[in-house]
């Protein structure tokens, strides 16, 4: 009888831990009543990011991009081979984040964008997994304090934002990455003024 109590109550957990691994994504509808911002240039962005990257098959890569659209911090990484999970897309783009761009939660209302591109087998078509990734965005950026941009997959067929009639052929999943063009941030400004301006300066004059 422990036997089979012990078998009983480890399926009402695995039963239990599926539920709310599916409660962590979001279905199309969702997303699109989420309000998540237009991207002005997707073709742009998703070019600019395929060129930085070389993303293959099980990359994704998250961005940050200033109110110009311009990109301010990306980084990639290859996700587990391991069951489809919002929570844990959340805490690995959180990572991410965390490690290329500073935190904007001091301000009372979010200013740069992360967007996430995802490069997968199979088609466009929304999946369980892209759910769990839209959560997982969601959820990171609040953590960030980000706006939830866009969420974009990367196929053999081309480039697809969820949620919305756009996409292209190129860049695809199996494509050559193009040279990097106008999507480059462009240098930081030397900030000027101050006592270590003016020893440049003398320096400078000698």
């Amino acid at each position: 009888m422990t036997f089979g109590f012990a078998s009983s109550s480890a399926a009402s957990l695995s039963t239990s831990a599926s539920a709310a691994s599916a409660s962590r994504l979001l279905e199309p509808a969702e997303w699109a009543a989420a309000g998540i911002p237009l991207l002005r240039n997707p073709r742009e962005v998703v070019s600019g990011l395929h060129a930085r990257h070389h993303p293959k098959p099980l990359t994704a890569i998250v961005a940050v991009l200033d109110p110009d659209e311009r990109l301010r911090a990306s980084a990639s990484f290859t996700r587990r081979t391991a069951p489809a999970d919002g929570w844990m897309f959340r805490n690995a783009l959180l990572a991410q984040l965390r490690r290329v761009i500073p935190h904007d939660l001091r301000r009372r209302t979010p200013v740069r964008t992360a967007v996430l591109l995802y490069c997968r087998e199979g088609d466009a078509r929304w999946t369980e997994e892209d759910g769990a990734w839209m959560w997982g965005l969601r959820d990171a950026c609040t953590l960030h304090g980000l706006r939830c941009g866009a969420y974009i997959t990367l196929t053999h067929d081309g480039w697809q934002v969820l949620g919305e009639d756009r996409g292209g052929r190129r860049p695809n999943a199996h494509s050559t990455p193009e040279p990097v063009a106008t999507s480059e941030a462009p240098p930081l400004v030397p900030r000027t003024g101050g006592p270590v301006s003016d020893v440049l300066r003398r320096a400078a004059a000698r």
